[in-house]
């Protein structure tokens, strides 16, 4: 198979579950599955995190996906549901709901008194829902100043249990920024002593111990990839999850001035091999990774030279003598942290998790390879 393959390894986000466990002991975890869990897998992600406390998705959808696959653990709907439809698919599917907008509990309070649920029993229309509370992210949330009209709203609704309130960090990832203790100041002044709580991301649990009560989320964290710009996985305690790796299908002798790929873009400063290797955007790397974006050939470091084509990629492989038609080529992972990768690439590890599409084959490695969640 000469198209790439992305390696996860189950045992290394277990580890990075463990090290949740380490920042938070005694905290309820919910693990971010989302977005197919940021691009490993949302079934096998949710196999190998089964140990933790709430699963955490987007979106309806995701959490429905789940229950299909038998999943009973709890799970939490971070952007809560968007319609009386919505709402009709989440009852009895043991939900919890984030409620971030009050036109959510008008929707709430409607769908509980429309057609659908007049006949409907208690326990049929239950609904457990959270609050979001926005403490200055500024992006889906209940503004601090209006949270306590909502949280006696949804206390007063029949069938409505209010279980938490939650927020989240806008600079967390940011080490210097005193806005975090900002956000934490108006967090804490929404507090209600009957209503759990839940803050810390990664970033949070990572560097802002402060944050780390009630429920914790962590997310990038447990696909091994830091949330800060300064450090690595490693430097976290955290080991890498997703290792991609190709081979090269071609490798060619180039004279210097050669001209090598689309527009021309890099020419070779002296004569030199170029290997072309078997992955491209059309597989989710990033068409605008640029020349000296890191790659491993055969272990060694070597870097791009060209712009990214839909199904390769060409690189500069003067420093590995020993290159071939067949040779490894690692994109991140093993030997080459992700946060490397996305520093060249001018983005972030989540966005290249995210990315890649079906054509990317999927091994899934690690002890305990579960078939019950």
């Amino acid at each position: 198979m000469t198209g790439p393959v992305a390696r996860i390894d189950l045992d290394a986000m277990r580890h990075n579950l463990s090290r949740v466990r380490e920042l938070a002991p005694g905290s309820p975890v919910v693990v971010a599955i989302k977005a197919n869990a940021y691009g490993h897998g949302l079934i096998e992600s949710a196999q190998a995190l089964v140990d933790a406390d709430a699963y955490g998705v987007a979106r309806v959808e995701e959490g429905l996906q789940l229950r299909r696959e038998g999943v009973s653990k709890k799970i939490m709907v971070l952007e809560g549901f968007a319609s009386h439809a919505e709402l009709m698919l989440c009852q009895g599917r043991d939900f919890e709901l984030v409620i971030h907008d009050i036109s959510q509990i008008t929707q709430l309070e409607d769908y509980l008194t429309s057609e659908r649920t007049h006949h409907a029993s208690q326990d049929d229309a239950a609904f457990v829902v959270w609050i979001k509370i926005d403490t200055g992210m500024h992006r889906i949330g209940i503004p601090a100043g209006e949270s306590r009209a909502a949280i006696e709203k949804l206390r007063q609704l029949p069938n409505v249990k209010l279980v938490g309130i939650l927020t989240h960090m806008a600079s967390a990832d940011d080490r210097k920024s005193d806005y975090t203790q900002l956000q934490l100041q108006q967090f804490e002044s929404c507090i209600d002593p009957e209503l759990e709580v839940s803050i810390a991301n990664s970033a949070c649990l990572l560097n802002w111990p402060q944050s780390v009560m009630g429920w914790v989320r962590p997310g990038i964290m447990l696909y091994g990839a830091s949330p800060f710009s300064d450090s690595t996985a490693a430097d976290e305690g955290l080991q890498a999850v997703m290792t991609l790796r190709t081979h090269l299908i071609a490798v060619h002798e180039l004279k210097k001035g050669d001209a090598v790929g689309y527009g021309g873009a890099w020419r070779c400063p002296e004569d030199m091999r170029i290997g072309v290797a078997a992955i491209g955007y059309g597989d989710g790397y990033p068409r605008h990774a640029p020349n000296g974006t890191p790659v491993l050939v055969d272990g060694k470091h070597a870097a791009l030279a060209g712009r990214v084509s839909m199904d390769m990629i060409t690189i500069d492989l003067r420093n590995v003598a020993q290159a071939r038609v067949g040779s490894s080529v690692v994109l991140w992972g093993e030997g080459l942290p992700v946060e490397e990768v996305a520093a060249a690439a001018g983005t972030i590890s989540y966005e290249l998790f995210c990315r890649l599409t079906a054509r990317v084959k999927f091994r899934y490695e690690g002890k305990e390879l579960l078939n019950h969640l």
